[in-house]
């Protein structure tokens, strides 16, 4: 990590130290830095709205444009997306500088501007996260470990909601406890639906309360090569045995990330 990026998020935690105001999602040398801030912006009737900023930083920033989600309670998807447009279009006049505090800034100054826009649209359909990046386009394909499932029947229809949503083919593949997740499609959107999966309360914990995922991990990612099979769509199986699940990942074209990856998960 570059030490005007490194200075950057420390002067961000800083700056956001109020209770759930910041927190880092992850961090990774080849993908950058994901985080969240917790804000509020004046909106339509001078009504404060919360606003939920997910920022991707990739290694290349700040000479490349951060990655933008926007989620709120309170506003429409369309309402989301405009935002979004805006907070890139005012990146784009920042590049080679750090920047998340002055977007911060921007959006909390301009959002009642924004929201009166008739671009916005009146949807009433509620915000989800949008993700915008300019690196790493193209068809990817990658696999997660989930540790288990408690909320299963809920959990499941979350899964098939956001590849649904993000335009996401693959396989949510149970074998024992064995929970696996593959997912095809443009990187931006299964970026984004890892931002969902890790921020959403989408299980339950031991004593039945909602809470987030905290134990997924990323297997395996890459881009789709031209022995890898095509998925027409995202199906949830369950097998009965090793050789069925085997056989999954060889008509996938993925026998060799099979063998690396999920033969370890067996005990």
């Amino acid at each position: 990590m570059a030490d005007p990026v490194r200075e950057e998020l420390l002067a961000l935690a800083a700056i956001y130290c109020g209770p759930h105001e910041w927190e880092v999602l992850s961090r990774s040398e080849t993908d950058g830095t994901i985080f969240r801030i917790h804000t509020k912006a004046e909106g339509l009737l001078n009504a404060d709205i919360s606003l939920e900023l997910v920022f991707h930083l990739p290694v290349s920033y700040p000479l490349c444009l951060p990655g933008i989600s926007i989620n709120s309670k309170h506003l429409t998807r369309a309402q989301c997306v405009t935002i979004q447009e805006k907070l890139l279009e005012q990146a784009e006049k920042l590049l080679s500088e750090p920047m998340v505090h002055e977007l911060v800034l921007w959006i909390q100054q301009n959002l009642r501007h924004i929201l009166n826009q008739p671009e916005t649209g009146n949807g009433s359909e509620k915000c989800t996260f949008s993700m915008s990046t300019t690196v790493d386009d193209g068809l990817w394909v990658t696999l997660l470990h989930l540790d288990h499932m408690r909320a299963r029947t809920k959990y499941i229809k979350t899964v098939e909601k956001w590849a649904s949503d993000l335009s996401l083919t693959g396989r949510l593949m149970f074998l024992g406890k064995i929970i696996l997740i593959l997912l095809q499609g443009e990187r931006n959107n299964i970026k984004e639906y890892l931002i969902l999966q890790k921020t959403s309360k989408v299980d339950v914990d031991s004593s039945g309360k909602k809470c987030k995922e905290k134990m997924i991990s990323v297997l395996f990612e890459t881009k789709v090569q031209t022995e890898h099979k095509r998925f027409l769509a995202f199906e949830v199986k369950e097998y009965s045995a090793l050789d069925e699940l085997q056989k999954e990942f060889e008509i996938a074209g993925l026998k060799k990330i099979f063998s690396e990856f999920v033969l370890g998960l067996v005990k």
